[in-house]
């Protein structure tokens, strides 16, 4: 686990499932067998090893006669299930009024779909272990809540034309992004711009990254690169990513055109 907050709320949970479990009287095989679950998934929660699911907890809840005790759990631990600087982030985007994000490698994780998130974190080395995996994956689903959150966020993204051709996780995992792409370019309040190839004027040759306007005003920056993730707070800082996804928009197809930019990408995949 990497924040002790998420690690002290797991093992709160565990020795809470131990206590319950001794208390019935069950081993770890048998209260597993009862709820659907393996000896080593109920030892590995009980260590706080592993996440449980939320099922996993209104099950064991339920066999235990824990009354509701461990069900009113699974709040905190689907807080423990995302890694910090998710949850983090998540907080961020939840406040934006307005977030902007410019890709040159990858669909951005707002716009990617299971299939394609899971092939990202599977070539990921050091390899992940299959849960890290699941739990990545399931952090970046989530955050696409700012989609659906009341009121409207304003959300533009900008993608480079190689995002829409590089084959991550298999052609047809391809096809599946071009088509969520398009489906989510349909929403009112998001626009899906693509970056050329053949722009001679580029503003975002320094890499990928993302703007936050906050409800009180404030703007942010923010970028993620090999072992870095940065909040970036400085004002003048703020100010000149603010300046450069401008330009970057403005160098860009519009989205009427990328839009049909991305439909032949698609038709030429199929």
């Amino acid at each position: 686990m990497e924040d002790e907050e998420a690690a002290a709320a797991l093992r709160t949970v565990g020795r809470q499932i131990k206590m319950w479990r001794e208390a019935a009287g069950m081993r770890q095989a048998e209260l597993g067998s009862a709820i659907g679950y393996g000896e080593e998934m109920v030892s590995s929660v009980e260590r706080a090893r592993r996440v449980p699911k939320p099922d996993f907890l209104d099950k064991a809840d339920e066999v235990l006669g824990a009354g509701g005790k461990l069900s009113a759990m699974k709040e905190d631990v689907e807080k423990a299930r995302y890694p910090k600087k998710v949850r983090d982030l998540a907080k961020l985007e939840d406040e934006a009024v307005e977030l902007g994000a410019y890709d040159n490698h990858q669909i951005h994780g707002l716009l990617q779909t299971p299939e394609y998130a899971q092939a990202l974190y599977g070539m990921r080395r050091p390899a992940f272990t299959e849960d890290e995996i699941e739990r990545h994956v399931a952090a970046r689903m989530a955050r696409k809540a700012v989609f659906d959150r009341v009121p409207r966020a304003l959300i533009t993204f900008v993608q480079e034309e190689s995002t829409l051709r590089r084959p991550i996780g298999g052609r047809m995992v391809l096809r599946q992004q071009l088509e969520h792409l398009l489906e989510v370019a349909k929403l009112r309040h998001v626009s899906i711009q693509v970056m050329p190839t053949d722009r001679e004027d580029h503003a975002g040759m320094a890499g990928p990254f993302r703007v936050l306007k906050l409800q009180e005003g404030k703007t942010l920056g923010h970028f993620e690169a090999q072992l870095y993730n940065r909040v970036i707070s400085d004002p003048r800082e703020a100010q000149i990513l603010d300046m450069r996804y401008g330009m970057i928009r403005a160098q860009a197809l519009s989205p009427r055109e990328s839009l049909a930019f991305i439909e032949k990408v698609l038709g030429e995949e199929t």
